[in-house]
């Protein structure tokens, strides 16, 4: 405080009022906006009043959050008492405003933010207490009793009857909390109901399912065997009085059993945004209670209870994911049963949660805008653009880095986001400069891969953690770079496993003779392989097991598959394995592992180095045709039109899909390689079927277009075929 304090103490110690100004401004609001603690704390004591006011100041959107766990912060700091009763007060506007916003009455956008924002202050006042999870006292994870377990609690006694509405809800609940002789924590009681509301939506869900089942067998029953959809429904005229009710109540069933299924799916629509913002105020309670890092038991617990409605939710409005299951990136256990859901959401709202969740917690979002302090610009030799950015970049603090960047090259005046892109383009190139030893180039020209035997370079791990350092800052400011890497390559960074097929980007022979083993019984060939393999180290042959006496164990029908695999882990991954861990050391210093896990190579390669440009004249210039078709034939003209109409994502994918690689080889689509060399984009004719799909041999850059009756029809199944994927699609 700049002597707000002080005069605060003076004017009250002589009597003076507290009132507030002609607009209604109190010196509270005051002290508040500006964060002064001290001048809060001296307003209490002469006004106690005034805590509560403080308090229910949580509720206020337009205070800033900031200032306001400031002042609770120092207020926290005066007495073990006083940072008792600020968390158990709260705790109490916390689980009031929950269950507010567990009412379909309230406003859900207002009480959603109103609670989480009472959370996350709930939460920071919590983590500064005396015993906090960081420095190894806490209380609900090893046990031990603080004085903060008693922070929830209040000596009332609760008897709570809540009723479901039925003009709202449709059905009607009756949950009882029953009388207890000890004391009830409020935010518990916020829990108590959130579990109640999903194990009642898991029983109406279930419910729903036999009742469905009930429904289908009464229709069939109405349609009797012999009668299909599209006949007309028996008329009842000719049946008995007894038939006809029984008939009649049978359909008045189902149509009563198919009404409670929608107002299911509508209780569902209308309930799940507030309870998955209950559930994330939850996972915030928790893990403020664990030490950095670790998962809390009771939510990993919660969550596998509750596991069908939470996918429910999400499969109806896969939207919550990014709205509120923020506690999935942050709990690898908990990922993985949503991750198929999370994947199939769109590139670009995954992209929105990526950056969104990157740059939480950063005081200024917008990071171009950020103050420069001269300390903080990294000053580079252009004629030593890579050591001197490894030294400037090892040097600097990694936080500040995060915020944003500043790069100046000695000798010059420039500054700004241009010379910034300006760097990361020279310096991505530099990257794969031969002199450093650090790439190699792929099979066909156009992505780089570490080089097995960077260790002739003596500072090769070194450089390789800067390698990382910069394209992971290049990833967190989203600056391209001018590289790409192989498919191999951006799984590693991902944490996805090669496969066989992988080995083609650096030898497509070797991949051919691994598919050849896939694809033939090798049981009588005599090819006497075991599971070991002479490998390059520097120029000379060593053999190398690919398991434990692997020498001895013969490669046979039955273990050629897991041989395979081996021959692709020593060739992908061993071989390089010091070399990636470093990488990974450098680019997780700014991209989290469980971040970056959203995404799938292609999709990484599109967030690090862009969308590449396709020629299609240069395409169509240099394809050749084959198996009965000609450049002038009516699918091969329709083809053309329809990449001319492709957007560049789609054209993309066609390339990929056909040729393997994303990108056009320096010099155009006249240097593309095959597996022998150079080997143009090629077309051949297949025979139409009805659903047929197109497919490819990537060896050869070879699309076997089948011969479609119509350009609709083509468009229609080649991109059915781009987006279902590369490998093993044939019928839609």
């Amino acid at each position: 405080s700049h002597g707000q304090r002080d005069t605060a103490q003076i004017l009250l110690m002589r009597g003076a009022k507290y009132l507030p100004d002609k607009n209604g401004i109190t010196p509270l609001d005051l002290c508040v906006q500006g964060g002064y603690g001290e001048t809060c704390e001296v307003l209490i004591q002469y006004h106690p009043r005034l805590f509560q006011t403080i308090i229910q100041m949580t509720q206020n959107e337009d205070l800033r959050e900031n200032m306001l766990r400031q002042v609770l912060e120092h207020l926290s700091q005066q007495s073990e008492s006083q940072y008792l009763k600020i968390l158990t007060s709260l705790a109490e506007v916390a689980t009031t405003n929950g269950h507010k916003l567990l009412s379909l009455s309230s406003n859900y956008e207002a009480q959603m933010k109103s609670l989480l924002r009472i959370v996350r202050i709930f939460c920071h006042v919590f983590r500064i207490g005396p015993s906090s999870p960081s420095n190894g006292n806490d209380m609900g994870y090893n046990g031990n009793k603080t004085p903060r377990s008693q922070v929830f609690k209040v000596r009332k006694v609760y008897d709570v009857v809540r009723k479901i509405d039925v003009k709202e809800m449709n059905f009607t609940k009756h949950a009882f909390i029953n009388q207890t002789s000890h004391e009830q924590e409020p935010l518990e009681l916020l829990w108590h109901s959130l579990d109640e509301w999903l194990v009642l939506i898991a029983t109406e869900l279930m419910k729903n399912k036999r009742d469905s089942a009930n429904i289908t067998s009464i229709l069939l029953k109405q349609k009797g065997p012999d009668h299909q959809d599209a006949a007309p429904m028996p008329s009842f005229a000719t049946a008995g009085t007894e038939g006809r009710k029984e008939l009649s109540t049978d359909a008045g069933d189902a149509a009563e059993k198919q009404e409670a299924c929608a107002d299911c799916q509508d209780v569902i629509s209308m309930t799940a945004n507030r309870l998955s913002a209950v559930i994330q105020a939850f996972y915030m309670c928790c893990s403020c209670q664990m030490p950095q890092g670790m998962t809390s038991p009771r939510f990993i617990e919660f969550v596998c209870k509750h596991d069908d409605v939470l996918k429910c939710f999400v499969n109806r409005n896969p939207k919550i994911i990014f709205d509120h299951f923020h506690f999935l990136l942050e709990c690898p256990e908990l990922m993985s049963r949503f991750m198929h859901i999370i994947k199939a959401q769109p590139f670009k709202d995954r992209c929105e949660w990526f950056y969104e969740h990157l740059h939480a917690g950063q005081p200024d979002s917008d990071m171009v805008h950020r103050p420069v302090n001269e300390n903080d610009i990294l000053l580079v030799h252009r004629d030593s653009i890579f050591r001197s950015s490894c030294e400037v970049v090892s040097k600097a603090n990694c936080a500040k880095l995060k915020q944003g960047i500043a790069v100046r090259f000695h000798g010059e005046e420039g500054m700004g986001q241009g010379v910034v892109r300006e760097w990361f383009d020279i310096l991505s190139s530099e990257i794969v400069n031969p002199d450093y030893a650090l790439f190699t180039q792929s099979a066909d020209g156009t992505t780089f891969q570490p080089n097995s035997n960077s260790s002739v370079n003596p500072d090769h791990l070194n450089y390789f953690r800067f390698a990382g350092q910069i394209l992971g800052l290049a990833l967190n400011h989203r600056q391209l770079v001018n590289i790409y890497f192989t498919r191999s390559f951006y799984k590693h960074i991902l944490g996805i496993p090669v496969n066989y097929q992988d080995v083609a980007s650096i030898d497509p022979e070797y991949a051919k003779n691994l598919q050849w083993i896939l694809d033939n019984d090798i049981s009588d060939l005599g090819l006497e392989l075991t599971f070991s393999v002479e490998t390059d180290v520097f120029g000379a042959m060593e053999e190398v097991p690919l398991k434990p006496g692997g020498a001895s164990i013969l490669v046979t029908q039955e273990n050629k598959a897991e041989y395979v695999q081996l021959v692709t882990e020593l060739r992908m991954t061993r071989a390089i394995q010091p070399q990636i861990n470093a990488f990974l050391q450098g680019f997780h210093m700014f991209i989290p592992p469980s971040l970056i896990q959203l995404f799938d190579e292609y999709e990484l390669e599109l967030l690090l180095s862009g969308m590449p440009e396709i020629d299609v004249n240069d395409w169509l210039k240099n394809t050749e045709y084959t198996s009965g078709y000609e450049r002038g034939d009516q699918v091969i003209q329709w083809f053309w039109d329809v990449v001319e109409e492709l957007t560049q994502e789609e054209r993309v994918l066609l390339l990929q899909f056909v040729t393997g690689s994303s990108r056009v080889p320096h010099g155009g689509f006249a240097h593309i390689m095959g597996g022998s060399g150079l080997q143009n984009f090629t077309i051949a004719a297949v025979p139409y079927t009805a659903n047929l799909l197109p497919t490819s041999s990537t060896c050869i850059n070879m699309l076997k277009l089948p011969e479609y009756p119509s350009k609709e029809i083509l468009k229609d199944r080649l991109l059915v075929a781009l987006h279902c994927g590369s490998y093993g699609y044939t019928m839609a």
